[in-house]
């Protein structure tokens, strides 16, 4: 056959248009039947005509099950993760999907496992030299950027995994910068004979991902959405007592204040850590 010659769909038998083939192991598939296959699904190269017209049939009895499908709780944002409790089941429901589309309905017990990874990438900020040229800051400044993933093992006929974001825009936190001193604290330090700096070069230059509010809610999230499909209870948090409450008052050496450290161990008033 040439490379212009009409094709058929071997699955619903309609013709295929210019570009529109998808090949099978042993035939051809259109763009409208690939459209119904689980979005979930990556073999297709792999699969013959009679794979692919079960899958059509599962797809179809999907749809029912999807339609009779009761979410009791969701979790997520932008990528939800929908329970059915009473039945059992749950689906995942892509950005902007909804049940109308025909997300996969799987019971919970189909889960075999559930793994949470998170992509780091760290880029540099620079700054220009006299001549315009780039030029790192000293000490070097970086953003660091996380997305979080979850990754759904389960047994199925069509596919083994589902992999998806947690968290819908990535947690960015920067090192590296000046930390700036308040007026109140610079008036403060002079009313006592010391002399402190408006800006002050930064403690560390590793991100702290333990005091990153987002971070922490997105691997808070990530770990909810787990345990939910792993059908485990939900881990009362610990109310362990902060630093502060065995310190007391306590002299903070980078602004000279003497005052009792928040829960976090830092200083009220220039908000470094003490303890």
């Amino acid at each position: 056959m040439g490379l212009f010659d009409k094709k058929y769909c071997d699955v619903c038998g309609e013709r295929i248009r210019f570009l529109g083939n998808r090949k099978l192991e042993d035939g051809n598939l259109c763009k409208d039947c690939e459209s119904k296959l689980s979005p979930w699904f990556s073999d297709r190269r792999r699969s013959t005509v009679q794979d692919i017209k079960d899958q059509l049939a599962y797809r179809e009895e999907n749809q029912r099950r999807a339609a009779a499908f009761t979410a009791s709780r969701t979790l997520g944002e932008g990528n939800l993760l929908a329970i059915d409790d009473e039945k059992q089941q749950f689906v995942i429901r892509r950005g902007g999907q909804s049940m109308a589309d025909n997300p996969d309905v799987l019971a919970l017990s189909d889960v075999t496992g559930c793994d949470i990874d998170v992509e780091h990438t760290k880029l540099e900020e620079k700054t220009k030299d006299a001549e315009g040229k780039p030029v790192s800051y000293d000490p070097p400044r970086h953003t660091h950027s996380y997305r979080f993933f979850l990754t759904v093992h389960v047994n199925n006929p069509w596919f083994d995994e589902m992999r998806f974001r947690v968290n819908r825009h990535d947690v960015e936190i920067k090192t590296g910068l000046p930390v700036e001193v308040s007026p109140a604290v610079q008036l403060l330090g002079g009313a006592i004979g010391l002399k402190v700096p408006a800006v002050r070069p930064p403690v560390s230059l590793e991100p702290d991902t333990a005091n990153s509010e987002d971070y922490q809610k997105y691997a808070a999230l990530a770990e909810s959405m787990r345990r939910a499909l792993l059908q485990l209870q939900e881990e009362e948090p610990e109310e362990a007592p902060g630093p502060a409450a065995e310190a007391g008052p306590v002299a903070c050496p980078f602004c000279t204040a003497v005052a009792v450290p928040d829960a976090q161990g830092r200083c009220p008033y220039c908000g470094e850590k003490v303890i």
